[in-house]
């Protein structure tokens, strides 16, 4: 199962370039299985990165709760009707299974096969001497688990319920005991004694097997043609031999039919509700259209192994893509303040520093394995620091990741400052999306003071834009945080030229009387030199709510 290199819902240029990149050096270093992934499509601007750099999008998985078709077995086998006890039994010794699905000819489920249901044909009711007796099969299916040869055949597909008796007694006590039974059921196995065949043939069985690989002779398989009696040559002895025509019987009366079967897109915790009340040994997964896709045991669902996970540019299961919860968490590289909810069930590696991407996070962990970074990565990375410091005006850039940023510089295949100022030029929110979608853009989530509230942020070359959209985007905020039952949402709509941004609400309260910054118009502030959501703009409010 491979290992998701994620970045957090909602993502941002940052949050999906450190996911490429650092996939991109675990693949190089302990993880060959590492897969970037995010939980949301990338925007205009990170679209316009990877068109540069010539990079992939990263996996889209919005959940990772696993599902049943994640964890069940794929090498499946099966039984069908009309296969013999032996040839079932074989496949289930082989792959070392205690019970095996049933399908038809169109691999829809129609039942389950156990060996403890499959025993019901060796062990009767030995008190019925008929029924002790019994099988039912065909002549041809005997020859088969015998691996014999017909000397005779007279309709050996035709399924029969056959009663088998061994001649190992005297001729005479043979033929008395012989006339209990219909003579068209019998089949009849024995050695090379034709003192014992031409009775059983003259009195018209259904078959006679003869063990041991004993020639017959020609003028008696004449008279078996003559009486219409099927002859069979085994090449094992009498007791084998009968042990043999027991075990080819047709599965078909001991199938289960009355069986549970999961679906393969059901969660592993949907199915697990349904499978730990069935005493059924295994179950069937199947696709949409009911055909078998995989086999599922019960600890396949009730312990299933869990997803491996690596977290970048967050560490909050909140902002986490949707089931990290169930996942394995193995990794962590942010530059945020520490959130709530992540725990480990042992010791992982944490990364978390000041900086001003995760970008340059990464960047560190190459120069630290000692592996050059491809130009289209390094172009990758510096986009993600590009991004979040707003190439380096942020008060949240660093030394770090100016000295970074400028590593990466030697070794990208454009204009970085060029490439820069085209990247802030491109994907205009206010100009291409809906109100609604201007809202989701980059939006977190978070909980300060027992408020629950979220904060977008975008970036824009002036505020013309908003201006003419201001009434919209305040009708979407309002309806975003009704809709998530939030206690407010806000917009930060951030100058990248100016370096300054102005703050719209969904609503305000008591709270931000003591903002102090000037206030435009309804639930509208300017605020100057404001420009980072995570270092400028949440502790401000998070200081508003404690007051």
């Amino acid at each position: 199962m491979s290992v998701l290199v994620f970045g957090h819902r909602n993502p941002d240029t940052d949050a999906i370039c450190s996911a490429i990149a650092y996939a991109d050096l675990l693949q190089q270093t302990t993880r060959p299985d590492a897969v970037a992934a995010c939980c949301g499509p990338p925007n205009q601007r990170t679209e316009y990165v990877l068109g540069r750099a010539g990079l992939v999008a990263p996996k889209l998985v919005m959940d990772v709760r696993p599902q049943v078709e994640d964890v069940c077995r794929r090498e499946i086998v099966t039984a069908s009707f009309g296969d013999a006890f032996h040839e079932a039994y074989e496949r289930m010794r082989k792959g070392d299974l205690r019970a095996i699905p049933v399908v038809d000819r169109d691999r829809q489920v129609v039942g389950v096969l156990s060996i403890l249901t499959m025993m019901e044909l060796f062990f009767t009711d030995a008190a019925d001497s008929t029924k002790a007796r019994a099988v039912t099969t065909s002549l041809r299916k005997i020859c088969e688990v015998l691996g014999g040869t017909f000397r005779n055949r007279v309709e050996p597909d035709r399924s029969d319920e056959l009663l088998v008796m061994v001649g190992a007694m005297s001729a005479e006590g043979f033929v008395e005991r012989m006339r209990q039974y219909p003579s068209e059921r019998l089949i009849v196995v024995c050695g090379d004694r034709p003192s014992i065949q031409l009775p059983a043939i003259d009195s018209g069985v259904r078959a006679i097997v003869i063990t041991g690989g004993f020639p017959l002779a020609s003028e008696v398989v004449e008279i078996a043609k003559a009486k219409g009696v099927s002859v069979i040559s085994s090449p094992f002895d009498t007791v084998n031999t009968t042990l043999r025509i027991k075990s080819s019987q047709f599965i078909d009366p001991v199938v289960d039919r009355d069986i549970v079967t999961v679906p393969g897109k059901w969660t592993v915790a949907e199915a697990r509700a349904v499978v730990e009340r069935s005493p059924q040994p295994v179950f069937p997964v199947v696709g949409d259209d009911g055909t078998l896709v995989g086999l599922a045991f019960k600890s396949d669902l009730i312990n299933p192994p869990k997803l491996q996970l690596v977290l970048v540019d967050h560490n909050e299961l909140g902002q986490a893509v949707n089931g990290a919860e169930e996942a394995e968490i193995i990794e962590v590289l942010d530059h945020h303040r520490l959130g709530g909810g992540l725990k480990s069930t042992q010791p992982i590696r944490f990364i978390n520093e000041p900086v001003g991407s995760t970008c340059t996070l990464v960047a560190r962990q190459f120069r630290a394995a000692g592996i050059v970074p491809k130009p289209a990565i390094a172009l990758c990375m510096a986009s993600g620091i590009i991004s979040d410091t707003l190439h380096l005006r942020s008060p949240t850039t660093t030394d770090v990741d100016r000295e970074v940023l400028g590593w990466l510089k030697g070794l990208c295949a454009v204009d970085l400052d060029l490439y820069a100022k085209e990247f802030f030029e491109i994907g205009s929110a206010l100009r291409s999306k809906t109100p609604a979608d201007v809202i989701r853009e980059d939006c977190k989530e978070f909980t300060e003071h027992g408020e629950r509230f979220s904060i977008s942020q975008i970036e824009e070359t002036g505020f013309d834009l908003f201006w003419e959209r201001k009434d919209e985007l305040r009708a979407a905020l309002e309806a975003f945080a009704e809709r998530q039952k939030l206690d407010f949402s806000a917009l930060l709509v951030t100058d990248v030229v100016s370096n300054g941004s102005l703050l719209l609400l969904s609503k305000e309260s008591e709270a931000w009387e003591d903002i102090n910054y000037p206030r435009l118009d309804r639930s509208l502030y300017q605020l100057e030199n404001i420009v980072s959501r995570k270092k400028q703009l949440l502790p401000l409010i998070s200081q508003l709510l404690a007051k």
